[in-house]
């Protein structure tokens, strides 16, 4: 039986990456390509999970929710930060906020919000526990306290999830 690990602070899973907004990367309204915004989420958040754990792998087991508040445009820089809110015993809730930041003008908004669940795994790609969080500030005790309630309603989407599996075909629909 393994140790448990000691809970360590949500600062030490923090990842700020900052990056600019290239035209290849919008779309026909000339804002920032939803699936653009949402790969620098997941890799941000990835790596805020292997930081927590200190494990070479993790997985994206969720994402819950990415909910773009404000669009991002070719004149923004956009800045991903994450960090571990919550944790399992193997799995890690990562939060996410998005920064657009105007360039010209130094005006900065929340551009979006995401929760992702990630999974530790070892060298045989089976997970391993993860040490607990100790939040610091407001913002991290918030999303602490509240996590419990977002990992109930995840426990359930995922069970209604396997529940509507169970009715979808495999048949290709040329085949019905």
């Amino acid at each position: 039986m393994t140790a448990v690990k000691e809970a360590i602070k949500t600062r030490e899973s923090r990842i700020v990456h900052t990056d600019q907004v290239l035209s290849c990367d919008l779309n026909n309204y000339q804002t920032l390509f939803g699936g653009v915004l949402m790969k620098k989420i997941d890799s941000a958040a990835c790596l805020s999970a292997r930081r927590h754990s200190r494990v070479k792998q993790c997985v994206t087991a969720s994402t819950d929710s990415i909910d773009f508040l404000d669009s991002i445009r070719e004149t923004d820089s956009v800045c991903v930060e994450s960090f571990v809110s919550y944790t399992g015993r193997t799995s890690m809730e990562i939060f996410c906020k998005v920064i657009a930041e105007d360039i010209g003008t130094g005006n900065r908004r929340i551009a979006a919000t995401a929760f992702l669940t990630f999974v530790a795994l070892d060298e045989n790609k089976k997970p391993v526990e993860v040490p607990g969080v100790i939040p610091e500030t407001e913002e991290e005790k918030f999303l602490y306290q509240s996590a419990k309630d977002r990992a109930d309603m995840r426990k359930l989407r995922r069970t209604k999830s396997k529940e509507l599996a169970e009715y979808m075909t495999l048949k290709k629909p040329w085949d019905r």
